[in-house]
């Protein structure tokens, strides 16, 4: 049985923002075009209004723009997978390399919340598919975009959810046969639903961030809760960002945020 090991301490954002010259600099790339088994998503010729799925829920369709994405994005980037229940599940897949990132969510957005860094991270040589949650099992949704990552070609794996999101990131991982190479939760909930991150934290022998805004109460505590859970990680770290109330992708707007999770991310992708 491992040893139990304490957690590192909570880390200031000051004594990190030194992070803030970070160049996106990514993992060794390789265009989804080189994969023969997993060919690019291919455009629909158009698209069609999705028909409804019980409880009220939308179904999938390749080619949505989710109302973000341009039509150029949308044609080749807009791309529906299984998730580990086999709901069909919407998303953004962009970029390319040996390293996947999974992006999940916070409640009452959709992909749209991720687009942007999906972008950023899959000019900088990472396999990004942000998940457009929509079938109330996040967690299933979160594996389900993993295998496809893998079939993808990633074979190091990277996952990253916010608030609720985070806590379907933690479940997730607790699941997979094949654990992530590192995971990163951004105010994220002990527990959401019927999911429970603080349970799944303590099963995980992976490095975690964990993320807070300092003015977010609620969000610190679980942060620090689940930092406290994490004893099988390797590597454990909490930031409170300070000075922000924001919460979840919020959170990223901050001085040097965003640079601490890159530089989180790039040390797990070789």
């Amino acid at each position: 049985m491992a040893a139990l090991r304490t957690p590192a301490p909570a880390v200031s954002l000051c004594a990190v923002v030194l992070l803030a010259g970070l160049t996106l600099a990514g993992c060794s790339v390789k265009s989804r075009s080189d994969d023969a088994t997993s060919p690019a998503p291919q455009a629909t010729a158009a698209v069609k209004k999705a028909a409804a799925q019980p409880g009220g829920r939308t179904a999938p369709v390749k080619g949505d723009t989710f109302g973000c994405l341009t039509p150029e994005q949308a044609a080749t980037d807009s791309v529906v997978f299984a998730s580990a229940t086999g709901s069909p599940t919407g998303g953004f897949l962009t970029g390319s390399g040996n390293t996947g990132i999974v992006l999940a969510h916070q409640p009452g957005g959709n992909v749209c919340q991720w687009k942007d860094r999906a972008v950023e991270l899959g000019k900088a040589g990472f396999r990004v598919l942000a998940v457009n949650s929509t079938t109330g099992d996040e967690a299933a949704e979160i594996e389900g975009a993993a295998a496809t990552l893998r079939r993808e070609g990633a074979w190091k794996l990277l996952l990253m959810g916010a608030s609720q999101g985070g806590t379907a990131t933690l479940q997730a991982a607790a699941h997979m046969a094949l654990k992530p190479d590192a995971l990163v939760a951004l105010s994220a909930p002990g527990t959401y639903g019927s999911m429970d991150a603080r349970t799944a934290a303590k099963t995980l022998p992976v490095p975690v961030l964990y993320l807070a805004g300092a003015r977010d109460g609620g969000s610190v505590t679980a942060a620090r809760e689940l930092s406290a859970a994490s004893t099988r990680a390797p590597e454990n770290r909490l930031v409170t960002v300070e000075g922000s109330a924001q919460r979840g992708v919020g959170l990223l707007t901050g001085p040097g945020t965003w640079e601490t999770v890159v530089a989180f991310l790039k040390k797990y992708c070789t």
